[in-house]
């Protein structure tokens, strides 16, 4: 009996598989290549024409994401997978995967004694550095520049050193996903300062943390200008900062203004320092649901005094929480002046304020909306301005939002906008529909399967992806998993998915097998006035059901998607003003039933009314989409 080609070539497979192992994990990719019938993008195009229903093109969008994974490389980490074994050839599967994995450390710069002028430098472990040396500086320039997951160290950085200098300008801009640490820094150093210039400017999802900071110095003083300024989500973290310090000048200037929904943690700040000055100057700046704590704040303190300026003013909502500040210290002065002014209220608690204080004096001007006071001196503190507005609106704050302040300030213009806005000729602002996510791709189902997918199982997922605690990854990865976990909305079907057969089976589950995928062509036109062409409603523009997909963060390519039903769509070509000459195709959803959602919804924000009183629109977005049934 003649033997099948098809099973003489898996045969082939098994008898050659442990010299195929080492080839593919050694990056040899010119065996079996992507373009193999058996490749995980060709099992792909062979599951689209079975699962859907339609002779139209296949999304190229959604193929552009397949595995790019060949057949060896596929089989290879599939049994790596099924063996909880990934972690040992991460890197390999990071790289042959196209997946969101950070790189180790590079070696470490140890015992480091003399002075340095770093440039275009990136991905380091400084350990011991610059330690008890006396005067001099150490410059770095251009350090981590618009790299994309830098993750760099500093150890035991300029530990009691004497009269020298520290200048970082230019630190890590322009970065995505970035990890930055330092830990130990300056601790008991006399004299000198440490100067940091536009650091982490305009980054996606930070995590810095500084840890033991600048702790038992003397006269030493910090300085950080634009500090975070411009970034889109993330965290910033200060630990035990200026402790035991001695006359300590400490200026923060343009800390995380215009950042989008970041959140801020100072802990052990200034505790049992002696005669330290400390300045917040326009901390926080018209954010974006920022997140800011403080704990701990200047307990213990003698004389000195510290300062907030335009602190959280003209933030959205947000909430900011204050506790032990200024606890039994000693002849402090503390003003807070123009503290979370919002147009947009946010939620503001200071728990033991002052508490135990002897000879200070705190003042407050201008100080915000829906704020509590607990345990806080009663002697002593002043307040000007002071507004609490809980249950009733202020007279200033409805004014603010009749006027449409709120519209300028908090949306970003033609976010939302109305379905009356979608017709030819229009000319309108768009979005920056730019997606600023990582690169990825889908993994193939035969990994996805084998890999857990809980918070039950995250230490597995943590060892996997190698997260380690209080990392970058370990904080994506536990969001998207606490997302996607999340119980669905009345009337909600959702799923996360993370291959294309996925993807393919949710939206059929929901619109039936004549389905077409549906998104925005290019990003051209963001950021500015675009004016609409010839347009169509999708199905007639009759009222229809649609699945939408947004991506999430996550090692790899990652969906969230769910039915959205009473939906209009339209596809419309999208015009320069000026030359009228086509820019890009756009695809753009209308929400026709909005009772459901949040009052304080950005898309109220930006056009007025509020839930179930109108219809919302908005363009997709790159790398997202929308699933439809076909015309």
């Amino acid at each position: 009996m003649q033997t099948h080609p098809i099973t003489s070539f898996f045969f082939l497979i098994f008898l050659c598989f442990p010299f195929l192992l080492n080839v593919a994990l050694a990056g040899g990719r010119g065996l079996l290549s992507e373009e193999s019938p058996l490749s995980p993008k060709a099992s792909l195009i062979r599951y689209w024409n079975k699962e859907i229903h339609n002779n139209l093109p296949k999304s190229q969008f959604i193929l552009s994401k397949a595995s790019p994974l060949n057949v060896i490389e596929a089989a290879t980490f599939s049994k790596l997978a099924a063996q909880n074994a990934l972690s040992t050839k991460l890197p390999a599967f990071c790289s042959s995967a196209k997946l969101l994995c950070f790189p180790d450390l590079s070696p470490s710069l140890e015992k480091h004694d003399r002075d340095t002028n770093f440039a275009n430098y990136l991905n380091k472990n400084f350990t011991n550095y610059g330690n008890e040396m006396a005067g001099g500086v150490n410059a770095f320039k251009n350090y981590s520049d618009n790299d994309n997951l830098p993750v760099d160290s500093f150890r035991r950085y300029g530990r009691g050193g004497a009269g020298r200098d520290e200048k970082f300008s230019n630190y890590a801009p322009g970065g995505n996903v970035i990890d930055e640490s330092f830990s130990g820094y300056g601790t008991s150093g006399t004299g000198g300062k440490s100067d940091f210039k536009n650091y982490a400017e305009q980054v996606n999802v930070p995590n810095l943390v500084f840890t033991s900071y600048s702790d038992a110095a003397n006269g030493k003083q910090q300085s950080f200008t634009r500090y975070s300024g411009d970034t889109n989500s993330g965290n910033e973290k200060f630990t035990s900062y200026g402790k035991n310090g001695n006359g300590v000048p400490t200026n923060f200037k343009g800390y995380g203004e215009n950042s989008n929904v970041i959140g801020s943690d100072f802990n052990n700040y200034g505790e049992t320092a002696n005669a330290e000055f400390d300045n917040f100057t326009s901390y926080g700046f018209n954010g974006n649901v920022p997140e800011n704590k403080f704990k701990n704040y200047g307990a213990g303190g003698n004389g000195g005094g510290s300062g907030f300026t335009s602190y959280r003013d003209q933030s959205n909502v947000g909430d900011d929480s204050f506790q032990s500040y200024a606890k039994e210290s000693n002849g402090q002065e503390v003003n807070f002046n123009n503290y979370g002014k919002s147009f947009n209220e946010g939620t503001d608690t200071f728990k033991g304020y002052g508490q135990g204080a002897n000879a200070h004096k705190i003042g407050f001007k201008m100080y915000g909306v829906n704020n509590t006071f607990k345990e806080y001196a009663k002697l002593g503190v002043s307040f000007a301005k002071y507004t609490n507005i809980t249950a009733t609106p202020s007279a200033e704050t409805t004014a603010m939002k009749a006027s449409g302040s709120l519209v300028n300030r908090w949306v970003e213009p033609g976010k939302f906008f109305r379905e009356s806005k979608l017709k030819k000729g229009t000319v309108m602002p768009m979005p920056d529909i730019r997606d600023k996510m990582p690169k990825r791709s889908f993994l193939p189902r035969s990994i996805t399967s084998k890999l857990p997918f809980s918070t039950s199982n995250f230490a597995q997922l943590k060892q996997t992806f190698h997260a380690f605690d209080n990392s970058t990854m370990e904080t994506l990865m536990l969001d998207a998993l606490t997302e996607c976990e999340r119980a669905p909305s009345p009337g909600e079907t959702k799923r996360c998915i993370g291959s294309a057969e996925d993807l393919i089976d949710f939206a059929t589950s929901v619109l039936g097998r004549n389905v077409v995928a549906r998104t925005t062509a290019n990003v051209n036109g963001s950021k500015k006035n675009i004016k609409i062409g010839s347009i169509k409603g999708i199905n007639g523009g009759k009222v229809t059901e649609s699945v939408s997909c947004h991506q999430s963060l996550y090692p790899y390519l990652l969906y969230y998607c769910h039915s959205v039903p009473k939906v209009r769509v339209y596809e419309a070509d999208i015009l320069d003003p000026n030359s009228n000459s086509k820019i890009n195709h756009g695809v753009a959803i209308c929400h026709l039933d909005t009772s459901s959602w949040s009052p304080t919804h950005g898309a109220f924000v930006a056009l007025g009314s509020g839930p179930g009183r109108i219809e919302v629109c908005h363009w997709i977005f790159e790398n997202d989409l929308t699933w439809t049934t076909a015309d």
